[in-house]
C-alpha cells in the first residue's frame, strides 16, 4: 500500500522523471567521445587507470561500440517510454564501470559511480512490477498500472538527447564559433527545462497520464 501511495504521488513522480534526465545525460558525453574515436583521458600508460583505458582505446571496434552501448542507454533512459529498458541496459554498463573505479582505485571517481548505482537501483525499484512476469513463478500475475510520464516529458528528454549529443561532438579548437554555439545549445537546454515544467504547471492539468 505504501509503495503504491508513493507511486502515484506527482511530486515522486517529477522527481524520478527528472533522475532518468540526470542519470541518462551522464552517459551521453563520454558514449559520444567513444563512438566518434577519441580517447576518453590523456593520463599517462604508466598509470594502471591510463594503461587500462589506452588499451580500450587500442581495441578499435570494441571502443566505438562501448560508446553506442552508453549512448543507447542514455536516450532510452531520456525518452522515459522506454526507460526502464534504458535503466537495464545503463544498470549493466555502470556495474562494469563501477567495479572498475573500485579494483583501479579511482580518486574521487568511485564516489560518483557509486551514486550512480543508487541512483540506477531506486529507478529499477521504481518500475520493478514490469519485471515481475519475468522473474515470478506465478504463472497468472497482475500488473498494476501506475501513471506514466505525460507526451511534454517525453518530448523534453528528445530535445535533450539531441542538444547534448550535439555540444558532446563540439569541437574546442574552433574557437569563437564554438563557444557561441556552445552557449546557444545550453540556453536551449535551460529553455526546454523551464518550458517543459512551465508548460506543465501552467496547464492545469494533471501531469502524469495513467495508460489505457
Amino acid at each position: 500500500m505504501k509503495f503504491r501511495q508513493l507511486r502515484r504521488n506527482k511530486l515522486n513522480n517529477w522527481i524520478i522523471i527528472h533522475l532518468r534526465y540526470l542519470v541518462g545525460l551522464a552517459f551521453l558525453p563520454s558514449g559520444m567521445t567513444k563512438l566518434i574515436g577519441h580517447r576518453f583521458t590523456n593520463i599517462s600508460t604508466e598509470s594502471p587507470i591510463g594503461y587500462f583505458f589506452e588499451a580500450l582505446y587500442q581495441s578499435g571496434f570494441y571502443w566505438n561500440f562501448l560508446g553506442l552501448a552508453q549512448i543507447t542507454a542514455g536516450v532510452l533512459l531520456l525518452t522515459q517510454r522506454y526507460a526502464l529498458l534504458g535503466t537495464l541496459l545503463f544498470a549493466a554498463i555502470l556495474t562494469n564501470v563501477w567495479l572498475i573505479t573500485l579494483s583501479l582505485s579511482f580518486k574521487g571517481t568511485w564516489i560518483i559511480t557509486s551514486l550512480m548505482m543508487i541512483a540506477v537501483i531506486l529507478l529499477l525499484i521504481w518500475d520493478h512490477q514490469k519485471l515481475l512476469p519475468i522473474v515470478s513463478r506465478k504463472k497468472n500475475i497482475t500488473i498494476e498500472s501506475f501513471p506514466e510520464p505525460g507526451k511534454i516529458w517525453v518530448t523534453a528528454g528528445i530535445i535533450y538527447s539531441v542538444l547534448f549529443l550535439i555540444l558532446s561532438v563540439l569541437n574546442p579548437l574552433m574557437g569563437e564559433t564554438s563557444r557561441v554555439v556552445t552557449l546557444i545549445l545550453v540556453g536551449l537546454i535551460v529553455l526546454t527545462f523551464t518550458g517543459s515544467n512551465f508548460i506543465s504547471y501552467k496547464s492545469n492539468r494533471k501531469i502524469f497520464h495513467t495508460p489505457l
